[in-house]
């Protein structure tokens, strides 16, 4: 019998209220949503552990204008995780708020999709518009990874151990992938951004930062599919309902630390 992994948000930023025009395509600009949180994502079980995504630092954040509460690489301690030992690294896209502080890893293999690595080293990267998301020295430390054989390709879909496995989305950026992980209530998706909120993968409507929509649209039905027909089983990349949902690991952690692996309460998204 498999054994089910633990799976663990954790809230490290935030970012204040949005309009609709700024959530999802042909939108209202003028009328307010709600804002983004950002998450580092933790499936651990007695034979192993990753981490999904690695997120920013402060410095990136600040000239963001994004809100810094934490640290990923100190946070992950709350979780009994030693960032200098971690053996395996999942980065969902390389975007900046996802793929940062890549020397906090000094002993990991990052799991990254071929098409993602290919995109942000290549022709597109000529365009200010479609590199603004990104961050030129985690993406030359990640280069450095490739040539230290650090870095472990996957293409489409692939299974990295009995349990967990990564599958390329597309639409936000060209590599963007999900993470399936089987928990103890069953397969849970860990979107990214393939969906940022639970309101874009539900209501099928595109988050503005989009590379391909054709893509997205598409990737809504998959991490559906995924899920087995349940969106209470997928995660979004950066909804601040998460943190409201699902219970926290304790009293102490409420609001940072979620647990990913029991069902959330019921809700409509906005």
């Amino acid at each position: 019998m498999m054994e089910p992994f633990e799976l663990f948000a954790i809230r490290y930023a935030h970012c204040g209220m949005l309009t609709r025009g700024e959530t999802h395509l042909f939108g209202d600009i003028h009328e307010s949503h709600t804002g983004l949180d950002y998450y580092v994502w933790v499936a651990r079980r007695s034979d192993r552990a990753f981490l999904i995504d690695t997120g920013m630092g402060a410095e990136t954040a600040g000239r963001r204008g994004e809100s810094y509460l934490r640290t990923p690489s100190a946070a992950i301690g709350l979780l009994d995780l030693d960032p200098t030992r971690l053996e395996d690294v999942v980065l969902t896209h390389f975007h900046y708020d996802h793929a940062g502080m890549l020397d906090h890893y000094p002993k990991a293999t990052f799991h990254v999709q071929e098409a993602e690595m290919s995109y942000v080293t290549g022709p597109c990267m000529c365009s200010s518009l479609l590199r603004r998301g990104y961050e030129i020295d985690d993406i030359v430390h990640l280069v450095r990874c490739v040539h230290c054989d650090r870095v472990h390709f996957h293409g489409e879909t692939s299974e990295i151990t009995t349990g967990l496995s990564l599958h390329r989305i597309g639409g936000h950026t060209a590599g963007t992938q999900a993470v399936r992980v089987w928990t103890r209530r069953g397969w849970v998706v860990l979107a990214s951004d393939a969906s940022h909120l639970y309101f874009n993968m539900q209501q099928e409507q595109a988050f503005p930062a989009v590379y391909r929509v054709d893509e997205m649209m598409r990737g809504f039905r998959t991490l559906h599919r995924l899920a087995e027909g349940s969106w209470d089983r997928v995660v979004p990349g950066h909804d601040p309902m998460v943190m409201e949902l699902y219970p926290a690991l304790n009293s102490e952690l409420e609001g940072i630390v979620a647990r990913l692996d029991v069902a959330p309460r019921p809700f409509r998204p906005a």
